[in-house]
């Protein structure tokens, strides 16, 4: 049975999203083993886990999830790519809805804190102390187009060509579908000539701020959508301060509340029925 709060966290819409994208338990031949778990009962307490910044081992038994099945799980639906699935299921509705808009979209990275694991290294911005970096490329709207973790001493460029290459070909209300923006917007730390000449090849215009000419007044006029999005994501408190070991797992969280920021726009604009 779910209760409300397993609703709110995992409404039906999300749900029918997510359950094709799930592996399936096998039984096993020979019998025995442990019993299959309620699928939708282990994604809502992942959702639970990133939402509210728990540990996993304070993860509440209401759920009906033990803490070593649930964090198995999660290990076993990263290495399969399910989160990565999910947010391009989400984008391709969001998509096909028209909602997203291809004609400008804008990167940018943020760090955070980290305990340990890799994918980290000394924060710039933090005293020199372990941390690891967000990125994030969205659309003109604030929509997440794709996400990546790196260690916090990573320059915000090398970014820039991994992110482009993640958006995913996502359906379109007309036509076949796109990933392609038509512009992309950047802030000084992705001045280099050769990201630019990289871009252009792609056929996107780039609208990179240039270092010692453009100032920072300027910039504001479209970087507070990405930062804005940067907001939406790291309110998801497990993006807060990073306890993931492993950087895949941390990188999963990212990408689930992208996946889930993404549904959120697409629940605000659909009629409620």
């Amino acid at each position: 049975m779910v209760d409300e709060l397993s609703r709110r966290l995992v409404p039906d819409e999300l749900w029918e999203l997510a359950e094709p994208l799930l592996p399936q338990f096998a039984l096993r031949e020979q019998g025995g083993g442990t019993a299959p778990v309620d699928q939708r009962a282990v994604f809502t307490a992942v959702v639970y886990v990133l939402t509210s910044g728990c540990a996993w081992r304070m993860l509440p038994p209401s759920f009906g999830v033990t803490v070593p099945t649930a964090h198995r799980r999660f290990s076993a639906w990263t290495r399969v790519g399910v989160w990565r699935r999910l947010h391009r299921a989400v984008l391709d509705e969001l998509g096909s809805e028209g909602l997203i808009d291809w004609s400008r979209a804008v990167i940018d990275a943020a760090s955070v804190r980290a305990k340990r694991g890799d994918m980290t290294g000394p924060s710039p911005v933090d005293r020199g102390k372990s941390g690891s970096k967000l990125h994030v490329l969205s659309d003109r709207s604030g929509i997440p187009l794709a996400v990546g973790v790196s260690a916090a001493n990573t320059n915000d460029a090398d970014a820039l060509r991994p992110l482009v290459r993640a958006i995913p070909p996502i359906r379109s209300r007309r036509g076949p579908r796109r990933r392609r923006p038509t512009k992309l917007h950047a802030d000084k730390a992705y001045d280099i000539a050769e990201l630019r000449l990289w871009v252009r090849r792609r056929g996107i215009a780039v609208r990179i701020a240039r270092k010692g000419i453009e100032s920072s007044r300027r910039l504001g006029r479209h970087r507070w959508v990405i930062e804005r999005t940067l907001s939406w994501l790291t309110g998801y408190h497990r993006l807060n301060l990073r306890y993931e070991r492993k950087g895949i797992h941390f990188c999963a969280f990212l990408t689930l509340a992208a996946a889930l920021t993404c549904f959120k726009k697409l629940t605000k604009a659909k009629p409620a029925t």
